[in-house]
């Protein structure tokens, strides 16, 4: 069985499962099923994104010896989200970089302020800071959203 077709499998079987579902559990699997979707949509579409991004930035890359690669950013802590980033860096770290982590914190410092940091990972199972396995040597030269 080709991607494609287990992909629509699996869709109509979590449909098949929201239906059977409480109103709250159906909304939780829709969220999980529009994650998926986005993660399937930047594994299949990301080399295009890449170029694009490369073509808007000039392309500065080729110049200094590193290489893109645009992956997906997970969120870590308060809900999940999920997007993409294009990252650049040696092409050894970045063909082993498999998503960024995105993590959030806030502090008094003076005044509020508030941080987001993006690590790049080796490894798509995350379930805190802790479990992260960071790809050194990597930076992140865009950021990328839909309109939905």
């Amino acid at each position: 069985m080709n991607k494609k077709t287990m992909a629509l499998t699996a869709a109509a079987g979590c449909g098949m499962l929201a239906g059977m579902l409480s109103p709250v559990r159906a909304q939780d699997l829709g969220q999980i099923l529009k994650g998926g979707a986005i993660l399937i949509a930047i594994d299949k579409f990301g080399p295009d994104i890449d170029k694009f991004v490369n073509k808007l930035l000039g392309d500065g890359t080729r110049e200094v010896g590193a290489d893109t690669k645009v992956v997906p950013v997970l969120s870590i802590g308060q809900g999940s989200y999920v997007g993409a980033v294009q990252i650049t860096g040696p092409t050894r770290q970045v063909q082993s970089v498999k998503a960024v982590a995105q993590v959030e914190g806030s502090a008094r410092i003076g005044f509020k302020i508030r941080v987001k940091g993006l690590i790049p990972i080796s490894d798509r199972n995350v379930k805190d800071l802790t479990t992260l396995k960071r790809v050194p040597g990597i930076g992140i030269t865009g950021i990328i959203d839909g309109k939905i």
